[in-house]
């Protein structure tokens, strides 16, 4: 994770749907082309939900997190032979990687046009950038937050700051020069459990997308936002008779083999 000016991460918060957050990861990995000898490095390894999969493939795997918090939790879960805190803007290997694998993470890091070219120049010949995003900004479940705080609190959160994808045309023209892309896009139709103390959507979205937003905000102003969101959310994602919802997340994937 990028853990950026706010507090840091809560890998209890985000943990919280660990079993959807999964599948797009077990996704990107099972689209990864032949790589040739080296090591993998899981860039934004989180809590280490993709340390199995990597481990699959037999070579030394390296996570890389700006977030202690995470890499603690990583840490414990064990499946990685190193570790590092750092910051992905300016991380940089030691030595050429075989595979450098990004799940839900690059969307927190700016300029893309300068960062994939950067990471694209670190592999061996013949090694691949794997990459998935989250492409659900422009949703209801991601764009009333924005909205919302900017509407209620004026200039208490910067809504420029958060997390950004391109547009799929704007990653072909950056990356298939590189090397050979394949880039697509999946809709998850996701059934979030019914909770006592919040919709569901707002659950999923809190430690992730929304909490820079809540972490610039006053304890009484940011329960006024989330009650303000969630009456939003009863209508753009409605609940079923048993309290879940049926919540479709977007996301973007692509493989580089240079």
């Amino acid at each position: 994770m990028a853990a950026g000016p706010q507090k840091d991460w809560d890998p209890g918060a985000y943990g919280r749907f660990r079993d959807l957050r999964f599948r797009p990861a077990l996704d990107l990995f099972q689209a990864l082309p032949d790589l040739p000898a080296g090591d993998v490095i899981d860039l934004g390894c989180g809590d280490g939900v993709a340390a199995g999969l990597l481990g699959r493939l037999g070579r030394g795997l390296t996570g890389v997190d700006a977030s202690p918090a995470m890499l603690g939790r990583a840490r414990a879960a064990g499946g990685y032979d190193r570790l590092i805190e750092a910051d992905i803007a300016s991380w940089a290997p030691e030595n050429g990687p075989a595979l450098i694998y990004s799940n839900a993470v690059l969307h927190w890091v700016k300029d893309h046009e300068a960062l994939l070219p950067r990471l694209a120049d670190m592999l061996v010949p013949g090694g691949v950038l794997a990459v998935q995003v989250p492409h659900q900004n422009n949703a209801p479940s991601h764009r009333v937050w924005l909205s919302l705080v900017d509407e209620m609190f004026p200039g208490a959160h910067d809504t420029a700051s958060g997390p950004g994808v391109l547009l799929p045309a704007d990653y072909h023209r950056i990356l298939s020069p590189l090397g050979r892309l394949s880039l697509w896009e999946t809709e998850y139709y996701q059934t979030l459990p019914a909770e006592g103390d919040g919709h569901p959507v707002r659950r999923f979205t809190e430690a992730t997308f929304a909490r820079p937003v809540l972490a610039s905000l006053a304890p009484d102003d940011r329960a006024r936002l989330i009650a303000a969101y969630e009456a939003v959310m009863d209508k753009a994602y409605p609940r079923g008779r048993d309290g879940t919802v049926l919540f479709p997340f977007r996301r973007l994937f692509f493989t580089l083999q240079v």
